[in-house]
């Protein structure tokens, strides 16, 4: 087989082409990759969510009451906290629990703070919606 310089550049010029081909292929579905992986964690972010239900919506100073509730899109074996709105701002309280492995969980709280109390349930950055409870 007689090979000539024009033939030898044909054959130099297919060979980069194609490999510029299959990077620019393999640069495309990298980032392809990269885009989706955040949306299907912001998927799973907006599913996240939780409940919570009170046994009791007056009771005496340190009477023991239980919140429960359910929980989606949160890891079980995490904890849910009890946090309480006192002056403007969410404290954490003392009581918290984890998530079994159907996503609930249940509570017990003592609260000593007289009136209505504003709280909720949290995870992380998930909240529940805010329950109040009177203590009197």
């Amino acid at each position: 087989m007689n090979v000539t310089k024009r033939h030898s550049l044909r054959i130099a010029t297919v060979g980069v082409l194609s490999a510029a081909c299959v990077a620019l292929a393999g640069t495309a579905m990298a980032a392809d990759a990269t885009t989706s992986a955040p949306a299907a964690q912001q998927t799973a972010a907006v599913q996240a969510g939780i409940t919570a239900k009170p046994s009791a919506t007056s009771v005496g100073a340190w009477q023991l009451f239980r919140v429960t509730g359910t929980t989606t899109g949160l890891k079980a074996g995490s904890k849910v906290t009890l946090q309480q709105k006192q002056n403007g701002k969410w404290v954490a309280l003392p009581a918290s629990a984890p998530i079994s492995g159907n996503g609930s969980y249940s509570l017990g709280v003592k609260l000593g703070l007289k009136g209505k109390n504003e709280l909720r349930i949290v995870s992380g950055n998930t909240a529940s919606a805010v329950f109040s409870v009177t203590v009197r």
